[in-house]
């Protein structure tokens, strides 16, 4: 299974913003603070002079002149401080909003590279599915007897040996029955579980062709111990062929929660990004089906905020940015709505 590799070369833009707004912060008030400290006691000292100008009568009238036009250059300074604080201000949300903009795109660049690997991974699942029902061994399997049976058997436990991304594989007849697993040691499936009525089942007898597959969403498959499947289904038809007549169903199990975790887990964040951002595939009703922050199976929804475009990002009223990418499907996968999110804490 692809995963994606971590490299780390320049600081989060988060912590860039971080930085730029304290130093912008610092240079408006301390620095400018500073200026108006220094213009008010040149005023007060202007303001002495003319007093005391006064007070020496025509002997002072010059000295009253230079005192008024250091009060006037106060003024002015004054004045300049005022505007100059006002423009910092502006540069300085100017390019907070332009770093914070960059910040969602990257961000909103993860989570969409996060469900095309998703995407990629399950178009292999339907791949491997659709070519494994014209296996000879699994065709024989549900048209002759039980040592066909047995030898389908040890031809998907080969496969499984190889595929290791996939949980099981079963081999059921028309009336949903398992006939036959690759793991019959780990799930005795076989003549004890039925698909009947399971609607990746149903999908697969439905099939037009042997080009066509059945996916079902994330769920928890009892005869699998419970455990958490992208489960792709195909129709076997006889001969191999793939206009022939249905003969049974293939299934595929997708191991889900540890190619999924894998999927979020290489996620390219630095160290202290990672602590303080969640990744997550959402599925098509808001169901949470990948958490990197889930520690339960527990079935949990999200509520994303998106707009009309298929991706972007947003600021919570928490402060958190929460980018979103809608999957794309890839080559003949057209995916299933899921939506790769990334929702990272501020470090402001």
């Amino acid at each position: 299974m692809s995963t994606i590799s971590m490299k780390h070369s320049q600081p989060p833009k988060d912590t860039v913003i971080a930085e730029l707004t304290t130093a912008v912060r610092r240079i408006s008030k301390d620095k400018i603070e500073e200026i108006d400290l220094i213009n008010r006691e040149a005023t007060y000292l202007a303001i002495n002079a003319l007093i005391e100008a006064a007070r020496a009568g025509d002997a002072g009238r010059g000295f009253a002149v230079v005192a008024n036009q250091v009060k006037d250059v106060s003024r002015r300074i004054g004045q300049l401080t005022g505007e100059l604080g006002a423009e910092l201000a502006m540069i300085s949300k100017t390019m907070v909003t332009e770093l914070e903009r960059q910040q969602g795109q990257r961000l909103t660049d993860l989570a969409l590279n996060m469900i095309d690997v998703i995407d990629r991974n399950l178009y292999e699942r339907s791949c491997d599915v659709r070519w494994w029902a014209t296996d000879a061994a699994i065709v024989d399997g549900v048209t002759r007897g039980s040592e066909a049976v047995a030898h389908a058997s040890k031809r998907m436990s080969v496969i499984l040996d190889s595929y290791t991304v996939y949980l099981d594989i079963w081999m059921l007849d028309l009336e949903g029955h398992v006939v036959a697993n690759g793991r019959p040691g780990k799930f005795p499936v076989a003549g004890v579980v039925s698909a009947a009525g399971k609607e990746w089942f149903d999908a697969a007898l439905r099939t037009g062709s042997g080009d066509d597959y059945a996916t079902a969403n994330v769920d928890a498959v009892v005869g699998l111990d419970g455990a958490q499947s992208a489960t792709y289904a195909c129709a076997i038809r006889e001969g191999g062929a793939s206009n022939g007549k249905i003969a049974g169903v293939l299934a595929v199990f997708f191991d889900w929660t540890k190619q999924a975790s894998a999927v979020l887990d290489n996620v390219r964040l630095s160290s202290g990004e990672r602590a303080r951002t969640r990744r997550m595939i959402v599925d098509a009703t808001g169901r949470i089906i990948a958490d990197s922050g889930q520690t339960s199976h527990d079935t949990k929804r999200y509520e994303l905020a998106r707009g009309a475009t298929d991706t972007g990002a947003y600021r919570t009223a928490e402060g958190s940015i929460v980018a979103y990418a809608l999957t794309p499907g890839y080559e003949t996968y057209q995916g299933m709505g899921w939506f790769g999110v990334v929702e990272q804490r501020s470090i402001m």
